[in-house]
């Protein structure tokens, strides 16, 4: 690899295209990879959680049949129910559902690494090499299948960044960049504003790249990304600030917090950790972060001399580290998929990283020495992030059939919808299965207002109305403790 940047004679041409075809072909070899992983280590049939029972009952094949829709609170978006719209419109099938995200997810993983094969010059391996490493990840893979926002914003935010460092952009381009925040936005707004500021900084300010086409495909992308989360809050919430205001009390109360303390032990799981208080770690899912303090530094430093090239791994760095930000600092709990577009972007320097130490191991003194310790940790990686993919994918089918569990107790007991069902864990996906109204948590619309049916607690008292309800437990749960509570008496 050249180290001084310098116009490329004709006579390569050839050589690079053929480079870049080759590396082209190996990016679609690591998205069919992907999709297999994913089909292979997560349940096609594996109920839908939590997040997917709010954005799949927007539409009537999953609606509960006879209670009132799930809320849709101010935290969340369209963008998920416009991914489900072509499945979730006609069918129930949960299976159906995930073929087509898997489908979905492998299309926006190689849109979100394809512009990376022209933004590094000369090096169109690093397009494959960061898509496998983002690829590899345990909770990239879990949610491929799954109906939730934070892998399309990380391939929106990764497609628009590549788009951006290209030489010569034109209306495509432009067009690319734009597309890539509004998927951003669409899917997660504060997200889609942490990649968009430091993109349109650099547009304003960095002569490299500074242009008024950039900035205007930042701008355009982000503005109808956000569009529709700006209608919705004056058509739902009355006004953006008052929209601002639910989001963060749904979420616990915005602020400076210490999630960036949980980031290390969220890294193998759970899905949601609210609270993190005594959440541990397994010492080799630590790997991934390990590889990312090595290898971020090492490709850095392996292009320091290539000016633009340089420079737009520190801008891929930076939009990466502005994308954590909100999560790290702001909101008071975490979850691994929060991350997804800062570990996008982080592996774009780590796959030259991983390319440089490539190189060294073929200069060795002991080349299949050193070939085959740099083959060793990858494979290490790669054991230990299938290891918790597929843990992960064990707990959330037996955990999400305690829903199913509790319902068959509930109905069993005689409640029946119409009806209302409250609790202090789960209350959405149980009131789904069973076909009841969640109950209002405190501190929403209409709480306190009616007394729920029957109660679902779990590990948790009974409130001082329903003392002398009658507990009913759930027997061969996953989950210890769940009890149902109904009224006694006629």
């Amino acid at each position: 690899m050249n180290l001084v940047e310098t116009r490329q004679p004709t006579s390569d041409l050839p050589v690079r295209r053929d480079r870049e075809h080759r590396a082209h072909q190996l990016l679609l070899a690591v998205c069919a990879a992907f999709a297999l992983a994913s089909l292979t280590l997560v349940p096609l049939d594996l109920r839908l959680g939590w997040d997917e029972l709010v954005y799949a009952s927007r539409f009537g094949p999953f609606a509960p049949d006879q209670a009132p829709g799930i809320p849709f609170s101010a935290p969340r978006t369209r963008g998920v129910p416009v991914l489900l719209a072509p499945v979730a419109s006609w069918s129930d099938s949960v299976v159906l559902l995930r073929v087509w995200l898997t489908a979905l997810s492998t299309a926006a993983l190689y849109l979100g690494f394809r512009p990376w094969l022209r933004a590094v010059p000369r090096t169109p391996e690093v397009a494959t090499v960061a898509a496998a490493l983002y690829g590899s990840l345990w909770f990239a893979v879990f949610y491929a299948n799954a109906a939730m926002p934070n892998h399309y914003t990380a391939m929106g935010a990764a497609g628009a960044a590549g788009l951006f460092l290209h030489r010569r952009p034109g209306p495509r381009t432009y067009t690319g960049i734009a597309a890539g925040l509004l998927l951003a936005t669409l899917m997660r707004p504060n997200d889609g504003a942490a990649v968009a500021v430091p993109l349109l900084a650099a547009a304003l300010l960095v002569p490299l790249w500074r242009s008024r086409g950039r900035a205007l495909a930042v701008l355009g992308g982000f503005g109808a990304g956000l569009l529709p989360w700006v209608i919705e809050a004056y058509v739902r919430f009355g006004g953006v600030r008052e929209r601002l205001g639910d989001a963060s009390e749904v979420q616990g109360g915005l602020r400076f917090t210490d999630s960036a303390l949980h980031q290390w032990t969220a890294i193998d799981g759970p899905l949601l950790c609210r609270p993190c208080v005594g959440d541990g770690v397994r010492p080799p899912a630590l790997g991934w972060w390990v590889l990312l303090v090595v290898f971020v530094p090492v490709g850095l430093w392996s292009v320091r001399r290539v000016r633009r090239t340089a420079a737009g791994v520190w801008l891929a760095l930076a939009v990466g580290v502005c994308a954590a930000l909100p999560y790290v600092a702001l909101v008071p709990y975490t979850a691994p998929r929060f991350l997804l577009p800062t570990h996008a972007l982080l592996a774009v320097p780590a796959a030259l990283g991983v390319l440089a130490a490539v190189r060294w191991a073929r200069a060795a003194r002991v080349p299949a020495l050193a070939g085959g310790l740099l083959a060793a940790l990858l494979a290490a990686h790669l054991g230990v992030q299938g290891s918790i993919v597929s843990s992960n994918s064990r707990i959330q089918s037996a955990a999400r059939e305690d829903w199913q569990r509790v319902a068959r107790v509930v109905h069993r007991e005689g409640v029946r919808p119409p009806c209302l069902l409250g609790g202090n864990t789960s209350v959405i996906p149980l009131a789904y299965a069973a076909g009841c109204e969640p109950a209002p948590r405190k501190g929403e619309p209409g709480w306190g207002e009616r007394r729920p049916d029957v109660l679902v607690l779990r590990q948790h008292a009974a409130p001082e109305w329903a003392r002398d309800w009658e507990r009913v437990p759930v027997p061969d749960t996953y989950a210890q403790g769940w009890r149902v509570y109904v009224p006694s008496g006629p």
